[in-house]
């Protein structure tokens, strides 16, 4: 088994974290030119704003949005944030909140039932699908609803529009959480309805598809009923105020469109690949794959092993030069089960996520499947 030094080149099978950055992102960021605040009324301001809504346009554009719509963040937590903490400082009552969401959903939602707001948890299937009949039931008189579309962890793809609709239906507005969705699903916010009631808000980040970390998207509703959760300058329909990163939206907005536009060919690529790498885990006896394949986005392979401690099981990975997760939360240096795999019952079983992206190989996928074996048979010995 051959152990690769430190310096050693890395396969990176962890795109669903972050991808690395597109060639000419990183080329431009190097040369960026010193730009002018674009609230600024002077010539080098307006240029400023121009390029900041051009940037805003090319989103809009990408995602089937408009472009008044387009609310710019530091991420997809913040846009998280401010869509639930957003909506819940305007409407009262309870949050609808699936188990198995990613952490800035969970805890923004744990923060708001510590202020003494209601939550109501919505299972998930032994596949990580959210129980559509529950969560129906559960908006009977909510202030709001959220979901993701695809899990960050399983990459399991929800039925947003079934629960969109049913959102709609019961005059609830929601958040949906397309983070792991864009670039890899098509996502349409006509499509959906982007409207107060039903899907209100969609969150967006550019650092899962080649763009710049810090730099967020929050699609909302031109009649959403939602509040700021930071004052200043009223910035970007009051929503978000703060000075805006023009040079971060413009490097964004590219990102998205060029991702949005390889969108179908890499969905076929990469799934090919994931299918390989699903195959040979559940060759190794004791793993199972957490979902089916057709039932999940095309970059991540998820696998859930038993008799093995996840964390060993990464570090095993990473010293053989494959970079992977397992999705585990780590609280001052306490690895703890996936929330995740216990909402699907497979709390007893150790995650291990790859997922992949444009720069992924063949030779790289080669290498993972080819490690496997030995990898999980190492990592059990030490786990016991």
């Amino acid at each position: 088994m051959h152990i690769h030094r430190l310096g050693d080149a890395m396969r990176y099978l962890d795109h669903a974290a972050t991808t690395p950055l597109r060639p000419w992102v990183r080329a431009a960021l190097a040369d960026a030119p010193v730009l002018a605040n674009p609230a600024s009324t002077h010539r080098a301001g307006q240029r400023a704003a121009a390029m900041l809504e051009e940037a805003r346009e090319r989103i809009a554009a990408a995602v089937d949005a408009h472009p008044t719509e387009v609310v710019l963040t530091s991420g997809g937590t913040e846009s998280t944030n401010l869509a639930l903490q957003g909506m819940a400082r305007v409407r009262g009552g309870a949050i609808v909140v699936p188990d198995g969401e990613h952490h800035a959903t969970l805890d923004t939602a744990e923060a708001l039932a510590a202020s003494g707001r209601e939550v109501r948890w919505v299972p998930i299937s032994r596949t990580a699908v959210v129980d559509a009949d529950a969560f129906a039931a559960a908006l009977d008189g909510a202030a709001l609803a959220t979901s993701l579309w695809v899990s960050n962890e399983i990459g399991t793809v929800q039925d947003v529009a079934g629960l969109a609709a049913a959102a709609a239906s019961a005059g609830v507005p929601m958040h949906v959480d397309a983070v792991q969705a864009l670039g890899h699903v098509p996502v349409s916010a006509r499509q959906l309805g982007l409207r107060a009631a039903g899907v209100a808000t969609i969150g967006l980040s550019a650092h899962k598809v080649g763009g710049p970390v810090g730099v967020g998207v929050l699609l909302v509703a031109r009649d959403a009923p939602i509040a700021p959760i930071v004052h200043g300058g009223g910035q970007q329909r009051g929503l978000r105020s703060g000075t805006q990163d023009v040079l971060g939206a413009h490097l964004a907005s590219l990102a998205i469109a060029e991702a949005v536009a390889e969108l179908p060919a890499e969905a076929v690529r990469l799934s090919s690949l994931r299918d390989r790498v699903l195959a040979a885990g559940v060759a190794v006896p004791g793993v199972v794959a957490t979902a089916p394949a057709d039932a999940c986005a095309p970059h991540v392979a998820h696998l859930a092993i038993a008799d093995v401690a996840a964390e060993t099981l990464v570090f095993v990975l990473d010293r053989l030069g494959l970079a992977v997760s397992n999705g585990s939360a780590c609280t001052a240096g306490v690895q703890e089960p996936s929330h995740v795999l216990r909402a699907m019952g497979l709390g007893h079983l150790a995650p291990l996520r790859i997922s992949l992206g444009r720069t992924t190989t063949d030779d790289d996928v080669d290498a993972l499947c080819a490690a496997l074996p030995s990898a999980i048979a190492t990592a059990r010995a030490a786990s016991a």
